[in-house]
């Protein structure tokens, strides 16, 4: 398991982060970065394909398991993208770039599908899933520091393509270890199947939801993917090239549409149908393939709908906009460190990889503390604030810092012994990566309390697929406009976008507050 967590973060460390500060080295504008930063999205969309993923037997490598085949599949593949990618140069063949680095990212959120199945059904007595999530975790933890700071000090050391050359390597390791994983049964690994035995509507009303739906996920991949193609070609003299602003402007909002509201009106609708068992198709046919798309795809957010009513919608708004003052800016943190403030790579490292990373856990403590005293909502609340206001941190360190060396001094970490440039750095991050951890500790909290329990797996991995939805599309317009107006100015806004969302919980407080919760282990009460 503590392998497997590797594998699982160590892609996607090199994908979402590391890629960047490369592209930052070699001068790629930051709108590039921006388009580049949607392959995240794979990681967002894995959920439509986990169905797939979940009940396909690959052949001929489908002997050695259901589970250990797609691991052994993605893993080796995602060694030949990191080659891959090591081996085309970002400036002159952008494109060729951006498709091998599109492809790595759906192999890896495709290897987390995987992982997360084998877990769940490899669990037992010995080894419950709670223990092997918690060494999971300490798996990606490791990838994190691998693939972010090692990666870095080795950068300025060799080279990039020699880095990505040598986690390719890394990445056959895990191969060979996942040949040696025990594979669950497969009477074991159906019975562990979500949501098995709830009812379905019938054969021809399912099969129009699911064409909705599908026809509305394949035209926003397909509408993204286009954008993303068309933005990374060569310019072509007296053709204007495509704004990612307008896009973002434009067509985002029919994205969001497509993709959440829709699949939501959908999802209330077959709610309200005659539901049955499935007829009794045999496993393995198309009738129970299209059961369990179903199940997995359309069912838990028809629960939802059902339970809170119109209250979903501030809720499907809270999920999706909460974190959007990080989220929306992650992509550039690199180049913002290395190449607009000019900090080393080792320095990027000790702050952002290392130190970084103990701050985030004494956010994610200081988060529990406050669940267990102030309680879920108002913790919320202070993760918001504290998220939007962190953006204003960066904002006074893209104006020279003025205000975080006032702070220094006032609180005597001037006269520590640390240089004074590389203080500015660790008081930032520190403040950033205790708001992101209390933040996330918070919405975790929060989002598993919307999670009803007998549809807790499939229902919280659909909400939390959401979270970062709105801040990817919006990346791309985000390394625009710094482009164009500047660091400080974005920061500002996004601080902004953060009050947004920090609006939209106390509405969600005071809804919860009005009417209560409806957990779908309390049936409501009918009016008399």
């Amino acid at each position: 398991m503590l392998v497997l967590g590797f594998a699982s973060g160590l892609p996607f460390t090199l994908l979402i982060g590391t890629l960047n500060a490369w592209l930052g080295e070699l001068k790629v504008s930051l709108a590039t970065i921006g388009v580049l930063s949607w392959i995240g999205l794979a990681y967002a969309f894995k959920f439509l394909w986990s169905p797939v993923v979940d009940r396909l037997r690959l052949p001929l490598i489908g002997a050695l398991g259901r589970r250990r085949s797609w691991l052994v599949l993605c893993q080796g593949l995602l060694a030949v993208a990191l080659w891959g990618l090591a081996a085309t140069d970002p400036l002159t063949s952008i494109g060729s770039f951006a498709g091998i680095a599109v492809l790595a990212a759906f192999l890896s959120a495709t290897q987390d599908i995987a992982i997360a199945a084998w877990r769940i059904e490899s669990a037992d007595e010995t080894a419950s899933v709670e223990f092997l999530a918690a060494v999971e975790q300490l798996g990606n933890r490791l990838a994190a520091l691998a693939g972010g700071a090692l990666a870095l000090v080795l950068a300025a050391r060799l080279d990039w393509p020699s880095v990505y050359v040598g986690f390719g390597f890394v990445m056959l390791v895990a191969v060979a270890v996942t040949l040696f994983l025990p594979e669950a049964k497969l009477d074991a690994a159906d019975a562990a199947q979500p949501l098995a035995g709830h009812a379905v509507p019938d054969r021809a009303k399912r099969r129009v939801a699911l064409a909705i739906v599908a026809i509305c996920w394949t035209w926003a991949i397909v509408t993204l993917g286009g954008f993303m193609i068309s933005a990374l070609q060569p310019p072509v003299p007296g053709v204007p090239a495509p704004s990612a602003s307008d896009f973002t402007r434009m067509t985002g909002p029919w994205i969001i549409v497509a993709t959440v509201i829709i699949p939501a009106l959908v999802a209330g609708w077959t709610r309200r149908l005659p539901q049955h068992q499935g007829g009794g198709e045999p496993m393995g046919g198309a009738r129970a393939a299209a059961d369990h798309s179903y199940r997995a795809l359309i069912l838990p957010l028809a629960e939802i709908v059902d339970r809170l009513k119109w209250g979903a919608i501030l809720v499907l708004a809270v999920i999706l906009l909460y974190r959007i003052a990080d989220s929306i800016w992650a992509p550039f943190a690199f180049p913002f460190y290395l190449d607009f403030l000019g900090y080393s790579n080792d320095e990027v490292a000790f702050a952002s990889k290392l130190f970084g990373v103990w701050m985030t856990i004494g956010g994610v403590a200081l988060g529990g503390f406050l669940l267990a005293t102030w309680g879920r909502m108002p913790t919320l609340v202070a993760g918001g604030v504290v998220a939007a206001l962190s953006n204003l941190l960066y904002a006074d360190m893209a104006l020279g810092g003025a205000g975080i060396d006032g702070f220094a001094r006032l609180v005597g970490l001037d006269s520590v012994g640390v240089d004074p440039r590389l203080m500015r750095l660790l008081i930032a991050i520190c403040g950033e990566n205790i708001a992101g951890g209390l933040a996330g500790t918070a919405f975790v909290a929060y989002i598993s309390s919307i999670t009803a329990r007998e549809y807790s797996a499939v229902q919280y991995a659909l909400l939390s697929s959401m979270t970062f939805l709105v801040g990817a599309l919006g990346r791309a317009a985000t390394g625009e406009a710094i482009d164009v107006y500047g660091y400080a100015n974005v920061f500002f806004v996004t601080a902004g976008l953060g009050g947004i969302a920090v609006l939209l919980v106390l509405a969600e407080w005071w809804r919860g507050a009005a009417r209560g919760p409806v957990l779908a282990d309390e049936p409501e009460v009918s009016p008399a």
